[in-house]
This record gives structure tokens, C-alpha cells and sequence, in this order.
């Protein structure tokens, strides 16, 4: 899950090279945290946080055909 919410952010922001992507495991639940610029906040989030939503509904529904739980975290 790791790789595919780095794939979106990278395509999303204007400074690819600062995107971060963490990942903590815990059992069947996955935290994947997302660090971008403070100039690129606003693009991964987007208005009334419709990306950051779709971001999440993606990754989902990905993670849904392993039974494993993930949440997607923008710090």
C-alpha cells in the first residue's frame, strides 16, 4: 500500500522528490502516513478534502482483497 499512495501523491504535488511515505503495521491494521510539502498540502488535500477522501477510498479498496485494514494518514 506503501508504493500506491506514493505513486498518487508524486503525481498530485509540484516537488515529487519531497514526498514521504511511512508505514506501521499493526496486526491486520496498516497506518501509511503521507509527508509532503507545506507549498503542496493544499493539492493532496483538495477542496473540502475531496483528494485526500478519494486517496483513501483507493487505497480501500485495494487493501480490501487482503482482509487487511489500512488508514492513510496526511501529516
Amino acid at each position: 500500500m506503501k508504493e500506491l499512495v506514493e505513486v498518487i501523491a508524486k503525481a498530485l504535488v509540484d516537488s515529487p522528490e519531497e514526498v514521504v511515505v511511512t508505514e506501521k503495521a499493526e496486526g491486520k491494521n496498516i497506518t501509511v502516513e503521507l509527508h509532503v510539502a507545506q507549498s503542496d498540502m493544499g493539492k493532496v488535500i483538495g477542496k473540502q478534502g475531496r483528494i485526500a477522501k478519494a486517496i483513501r477510498s483507493v487505497v480501500k479498496a485495494a487493501s480490501s482483497k487482503d482482509h487487511i485494514k489500512v488508514d492513510v494518514e496526511i501529516v
